[in-house]
């Protein structure tokens, strides 16, 4: 009997340190990714009339789990000689929010996004006694719209999204009114790899 209690002792005070060696897994850290690509808005104007702009868009996310990430959003549209005035109209937004992705395979993913902040709208007013002024509008702006991801290698991939655009403007009147657009963007995308579980060793003392 007092064998097998010498045994059972030798065996907790062996193991104690053992424990306290092994390797302890830290967080991981979300997985960043970068998109830079081509935007194209279909903007409401002080008339009746819309008008195409195209330019650039660049944006970063930030996905804490397969399902759940953030964006940030920078955007710039712009064209020339709007309404054959010779005044130029174009859009400067920046946005962020939310990123759901509703699935997500090997090669695709589609996602869907809510994103919130502000746009400095310029363009071409009609005077009420004909010709044309201008000015510009930076007001509280908001997109939401979805779009897919089509992986090309295990780094890069290709993210075509549309999205609802809110923004405001001057009307023909010369009062700021919101405007209802539909924003196109194409984007390649670069993701850094997810941080890994770093395991360190802690000594016992």
């Amino acid at each position: 009997m007092k064998a097998v209690y010498l045994l059972l002792f030798c065996l907790f005070t062996c193991s104690a340190p053992a424990h306290a060696q092994g390797p302890v897994a830290a967080g991981t850290s979300p997985a960043i990714n970068v998109g830079a690509g081509y935007s194209y808005v279909n903007l409401s104007g002080p008339t009746s009339t819309r008008i195409w702009l195209n330019g650039a868009d660049v944006s970063a996310t930030a996905d804490f789990s397969r399902h759940i990430g953030v964006r940030a959003d920078l955007g710039y549209v712009r064209v020339s000689n709007v309404f054959g005035s010779g005044n130029h109209a174009d859009v400067l937004t920046y946005l962020g929010g939310p990123v759901l992705y509703p699935t997500r395979h090997r090669h695709l993913v589609t996602y869907v996004h809510g994103l919130i902040g502000g746009a400095r709208v310029t363009g071409a007013i009609p005077s009420p006694g004909g010709g044309f002024s201008s000015g510009f509008v930076n007001k509280l702006s908001w997109a939401f719209g979805a779009g897919t991801e089509s992986r090309i290698s295990s780094s890069m991939a290709v993210r075509v999204g549309a999205d609802y655009l809110h923004t405001a403007y001057f009307d023909s009147t010369g009062m700021i009114r919101g405007q209802a657009n539909l924003r196109i963007v194409g984007s390649v995308v670069y993701s850094f790899k997810r941080g890994s579980d770093r395991r360190t060793n802690n000594k016992a003392f």
